[in-house]
């Protein structure tokens, strides 16, 4: 994820290596979906997120980059390891399985096909702010039932705040 890609992968991979192209699919395929990621950066990233980007470089590979309120751009490799969350699993949750590299199952129709993302070690690296603006379109996305959230916390705290129906909190130290 930290590195230039090739372009034309729009596809979430596992590892988030191809992240710029993804960037650049969500970008050319609609403003008002692109728009929700910047807006769910900007409730995660230190200081106002203003754009998600993509820079071609002379080689031809894609870099991801994030432009805050001054106006330059930071390749997203340099963000620290909390910032990353973001833009690595943003696009998942508020997109849901269109934007992941998936094997389907075949003999289940799309329709009624749940996706469900392992996050171990969801609040690592993030204060309760951050934790809340990744929450927040997990909970929403799954209230649709296309994705289906499973993560590891240390502090259950944050994420108990956020039961609502369809979502549950287990305490394996209970």
């Amino acid at each position: 994820m930290r590195g230039p890609v090739p372009a034309g992968d729009g596809r979430l991979r596992r590892g988030c290596d191809n992240l710029a192209a993804v960037l650049e699919r969500t970008h050319t395929q609609g403003a008002p979906h692109h728009a929700r990621l910047v807006a769910a950066d900007h409730a995660g990233c230190a200081g106002p997120v203003t754009a998600l980007g993509v820079e071609r470089l002379a080689d031809g590979l894609l870099r991801a980059t994030i432009r805050r309120d001054g106006g330059h751009a930071t390749p997203v490799g340099r963000l620290g390891d909390g910032e990353l969350r973001y833009p690595a699993l943003t696009p998942v949750l508020l997109t849901g399985p269109g934007v992941l590299a998936v094997d389907a199952a075949g003999e289940v129709p799309s329709a009624v096909q749940t996706l469900t993302v392992p996050a171990d070690g969801l609040d690592r690296d993030l204060d309760g702010r951050q934790l809340r603006g990744l929450l927040d379109p997990a909970v929403s996305i799954g209230a649709a039932g296309h994705l289906r959230l499973v993560g590891t916390v240390t502090e259950p705290g944050a994420v108990r705040a956020r039961e609502t129906a369809g979502v549950t909190v287990v305490d394996l130290k209970a």
